[in-house]
């Protein structure tokens, strides 16, 4: 694996005997960080990799992506060189708000190019992307103040506590959420695509974001399995439901090639 390479798929756990790799997509404003936090949750025999997006982190020196199809793309290609370097072997393909849009982006251009198609798609805290882009998706929005948008991080965006009070760190986390923010709003969903890969849905009961039918928006994009989950919590779950999230994902806790 080439040096550029580790800078978009971070390995954050890999055991010795791997059966199979969650590869997890970032939410609006995020990066790989709160996924580091899932190691402990993971079944045994379970790897974890994160796709790290242009702007940040290892690749802070790239400019951000600037719309959907450049952000969708860049994360369609990463995937693909982290399932190359899986040998052949399963992988499920999660993503949480934005995330999860993108995930089931990623999913469906891979399954239409003949790519390797993930064992399951796992989505969480996300309306359905084939009623498109609404108001309720907005949120944070653009024209939210700095403080505005550095409160929603704090309380629903999972940033980090050394983050705040700290006027650089703080910049740079509005700069990669305004980004993020401009790249969602030019979200397009493409006719007709759906996803042949089981489809899990995971929202949260409290979470004023998505909307009350949600899991039966997502279930008509799926042509084989589906299933969805409520847990307890807004919209990252409560805090002990978000450390331990692998134990609501179905496919990494069946004999492998089981589904959803």
């Amino acid at each position: 694996m080439t040096p550029n390479q580790d800078t978009k798929v971070i390995r954050i756990h890999t055991p010795e005997k791997t059966t199979r790799t969650l590869i997890c997509l970032g939410f609006c404003g995020g990066g790989t960080g709160p996924y580091h936090q899932w190691t402990p949750a993971l079944p045994e025999g379970v790897a974890l990799a994160a796709v790290c997006y242009p702007g940040r982190e290892g690749r802070f020196l790239e400019e951000c992506a600037t719309d959907w199809e450049e952000l969708a793309a860049d994360a369609t290609a990463t995937v693909l060189s982290a399932v190359d370097g899986l040998d052949g072997g399963p992988y499920v393909l999660f993503g949480h708000s934005m995330g999860g849009w993108m995930a089931f982006e990623v999913a469906t251009r891979l399954e239409r190019g003949g790519g390797p198609a993930p064992e399951a798609l796992v989505v969480s805290s996300c309306n359905a992307p084939d009623r498109g882009l609404t108001p309720r998706d907005m949120f944070p929005a653009r024209q939210d103040t700095d403080a505005e948008l550095l409160t929603w991080m704090k309380s629903n965006g999972l940033m980090p506590e050394h983050v705040l009070g700290n006027p650089d760190l703080e910049d740079m986390a509005l700069e990669l959420m305004r980004a993020d923010i401009q790249v969602r709003d030019t979200f397009r969903h493409t006719p007709g695509a759906k996803v042949g890969s089981p489809l899990q849905m995971l929202s949260a009961s409290d979470d004023a974001v998505i909307e009350a039918n949600a899991g039966e928006q997502w279930r008509g994009l799926a042509l084989g399995d589906y299933r969805h989950d409520v847990l307890p919590g807004g919209h990252f779950y409560t805090p002990d439901i978000w450390r331990t999230l692998p134990h609501h994902i179905a496919a990494l806790n069946t004999p492998t090639g089981a589904g959803v």
